[in-house]
């Protein structure tokens, strides 16, 4: 089978991951980042203004409501360009955690969860940090051909 997965990250390591149930609505992305949002934080050692959440423009992440929701809790949102999922350096990371999860062959949906939260847990801090630092790279090299 297979599952969706949200999952967060800064340059000092992977913040929680949460597996999704179902179709996700608006309503269940502002829940699940109720639930793991500022925890991440906490696991990570950053202070409260020290972060940046970064989305992509799905329709649940720009929706009106899931908008007026992030407002309310006054996060520094970073504006994402449209059509710009290679610049998202989290897709590096859930590259290399489904590689990580199906190279232990899981059996079964529950036993998918419980590989993706322990190979989640297992990727390097020293990856993190390389990730967030090319990014500006990576930004940059993508500014000539737009």
């Amino acid at each position: 089978g297979s599952v969706m997965f949200w999952g967060c990250f800064a340059a000092s390591g992977t913040g929680c991951l949460e597996s999704v149930q179902g179709t996700m609505k608006s309503q269940d992305y502002q829940g699940i980042l109720e639930r793991n949002v500022l925890a991440s934080v906490r696991k990570l050692g950053l202070s409260r203004r020290s972060w940046v959440l970064q989305q992509d423009n799905d329709p649940k992440h720009t929706a009106k409501n899931t908008q007026e929701w992030l407002r309310g809790k006054h996060w520094t949102i970073l504006k994402w360009p449209s059509m710009s999922p290679d610049l998202n350096p989290i897709e590096h990371l859930w590259k290399e955690l489904k590689h990580a999860v199906w190279k232990r062959h899981p059996s079964n949906q529950k036993q998918l969860e419980q590989l993706a939260h322990e190979e989640w847990a297992k990727i390097p801090a020293e990856k993190c940090r390389s990730l967030i630092d090319s990014y500006r790279n990576r930004l940059i090299a993508v500014i000539p051909s737009k």
